[in-house]
């Protein structure tokens, strides 16, 4: 995790999920000064989920498609440029192709630091026909993930809660100090209490691990419960958090046989914003570490 952020992905579909997006990223770039990169990809596919070519089907010419969005793209950043300070700058990008194929290279490409996402109310049918799969970016890059919806547009970040598991997540305390330092926050530890001890162990080690970067605050927390998912939800809505920090593995799932069939991560049942961050990533960083 770089000291600071120095690009902003928005993958943009034109609505209003995506100015909420948005405007989360021009929060954080005029605070890290950053740039901002407005993502549209443009696919002849007729469902998000059904790799069909439309033009298979039906006389289909996507150059209209290609010029009525680099058209609404131009508009987007005439409109929200004013609303930088500092040495951050929009960029636009049109793509075509599959959209999460198409997201992968581009954040590799351009060495992204960060993905916002904007969320919508109506949380299956968004994660079915969205293009953005939040779990999927994770997993498939080193970038964390940022889930936002309207709710969520707090001015900053001043309490932030990292849930743990069974492992340190390296990854997730270098992200979660940085934001902490650069917005005064405060970090909160919270885990499943067990008979063995071995939550309260994780936390003490991660405390070890935070001290060691940060003179930052930090309070560490056991919770009840049998989900953690749905414990940190609860304890985030107690404080009012600001932010939640997660990963796409199973213990992040929020509980529920509905729930488990769909996959629906922690990302899409909080109103609070909620940063995924790969695990593999954690595990490399902290094997890293431990060999250095």
């Amino acid at each position: 995790m770089p000291g600071k952020l120095y690009n902003i992905l928005v993958p943009v579909d034109f609505s209003g999920r995506s100015k909420w997006a948005l405007s989360k990223a021009i929060e954080l770039a005029n605070t890290f000064q950053c740039n901002i990169h407005l993502v549209h990809v443009v696919s002849k596919n007729l469902l998000p989920l059904v790799p069909v070519d439309a033009s298979m089907l039906l006389p289909y010419d996507i150059t209209a498609d290609l010029n009525n969005a680099r058209k609404k793209l131009e508009l987007l950043k005439e409109t929200y440029r004013h609303h930088l300070c500092g040495e951050g700058k929009i960029e636009i990008s049109l793509l075509q192709g599959r959209p999460s194929q198409q997201l992968v290279k581009y954040i590799e490409q351009y060495d992204m630091d960060l993905v916002v996402v904007g969320l919508s109310k109506f949380n299956l049918i968004h994660r079915i026909l969205s293009s953005v799969s939040i779990s999927q970016l994770a997993r498939k890059t080193n970038v964390p993930a940022l889930a936002i919806r309207s709710s969520g547009l707090v001015s900053h970040f001043k309490k932030i809660v990292l849930p743990l598991t069974n492992e340190v997540p390296v990854r997730r305390i270098k992200l979660a100090t940085l934001l902490a330092r650069t917005f005064q926050s405060t970090v909160y530890l919270v885990s499943l209490r067990k008979d063995d001890n071995a939550a309260e162990a994780v936390v003490n080690k991660t405390l070890e691990v935070i001290q060691s970067l940060s003179t930052i605050p930090v309070q560490c927390f056991l919770l009840e419960g049998k989900n953690l998912a749905k414990s940190t939800l609860e304890f985030s809505k107690r404080i009012n958090a600001d932010l939640i920090m997660a990963n796409p593995l199973k213990e992040f799932h929020m509980p529920g046989w509905w729930n488990r069939i769909t996959r629906k991560l922690l990302s899409y049942g909080s109103k609070i914003p909620v940063i995924t961050v790969d695990k593999n990533s954690e595990q490399q960083k902290a094997s890293q570490s431990q060999t250095s």
